[in-house]
């Protein structure tokens, strides 16, 4: 085939793979794994990227659509243990400034805690440069009720799945765990976590110092562009994003695991004394000397899953 005839015949299946795919959309790939790594290798002595093994039985189902957004499908990939003793699933939600990121930066966390026996959904969502708050968080109550719908075929209980995420995810993660019952997100009752983990996500967007941080930019700070502006003209919307306005006697347990950068968890002895005030259990961690992205590398990594892991069966043993 000739050069011209071959480059001719790419573009056309080209053009019918995007024409198959709906529209266009903005797409911000600032953040990456990669970046992240080069950004913090000589920072970090001992960083190390991940060694992810398989055990003999675990499966992973990549890309299962739970919603259609009327333009495109949305989809969730589902890390499924040799085992399912726990009957506990567990729903990440990835970081990137609510602007950015993947599932995919999920995939290692996700292994160690199928390996422990956890059934873990990986949903992806709509970031602000496709569509501004709320609509990622109806995303992802969306991709919590489906989990709970599908929970027979992965042999979980709908009443053991809880809701995590990190940075923003962690941020977008505990806002639904605590304000998802109420509706806000779509029907409460499908939306309603039996446990809530935040790795480094800020708790209060109204908190002066997440605001020192948050709004540095004004209107082009990463969580502005999510929100729709500035906290100086969209404070309400502020307000109602803070997960540690929605926290009460009807939150879930929850496990907060921090960085160490105390901006990153804005909020946080907010929603501990609350939680401690209705005699919910929670628990705090936090490393030291570790990157905000902590849950990506390599020593941090196996700590984090031994966290989550060891939080999730106490509680178990507390309901038993």
């Amino acid at each position: 085939m000739r050069s011209s005839g071959k480059l001719a015949w790419v573009l056309a299946l080209a053009a019918m793979l995007v024409s198959g795919h709906g529209p266009a959309r903005e797409v911000d790939d600032s953040y990456t794994i990669g970046q992240r790594f080069a950004q913090y290798q000589d920072k970090f002595p001992g960083i190390a990227w991940p060694a992810v093994t398989w055990q003999a039985g675990q499966s992973v189902l990549f890309d299962r659509p739970y919603k259609n957004t009327g333009t495109r499908d949305l989809h969730i990939d589902v890390f499924r243990p040799a085992a399912n003793a726990s009957r506990i699933g567990i729903v990440l939600v990835h970081g990137g400034g609510w602007r950015a990121g993947a599932k995919t930066h999920f995939y290692a966390l996700a292994n160690l805690l199928a390996q422990r026996g956890y059934t873990v959904f990986l949903p992806e969502f709509r970031l602000s440069p496709e569509a501004p708050y709320p609509a990622g968080m109806t995303d992802i109550g969306d991709a919590l009720a489906w989990a709970r719908a599908h929970a027979g075929e992965f042999g979980v209980d709908p009443a053991r799945i809880a809701i995590g995420g990190a940075s923003s995810g962690g941020q977008m993660a505990s806002l639904l765990a605590y304000a998802g019952p109420s509706g806000l997100f779509g029907a409460g009752a499908d939306r309603t976590a039996a446990a809530l983990i935040d790795l480094d996500g800020v708790l209060d967007f109204t908190d002066p110092e997440a605001l020192r941080f948050e709004n540095a930019a004004g209107d082009a700070s990463p969580a502005a562009r999510w929100l729709g502006g500035a906290y100086e003209n969209a404070g309400a919307r502020w307000k109602e994003a803070s997960a540690a306005s929605h926290v009460g006697a009807a939150s879930p347990p929850t496990l907060i695991i921090s960085s160490g950068i105390a901006r990153f968890t804005q909020g946080k002895d907010k929603v501990i004394a609350e939680l401690e005030r209705n005699r919910i259990p929670n628990r705090w961690f936090a490393f030291t000397g570790a990157p905000h992205d902590f849950w990506l590398f390599d020593p941090w990594l196996d700590k984090v899953a031994q966290e989550i892991d060891g939080f999730l069966v106490a509680l178990k043993k507390k309901d038993a």
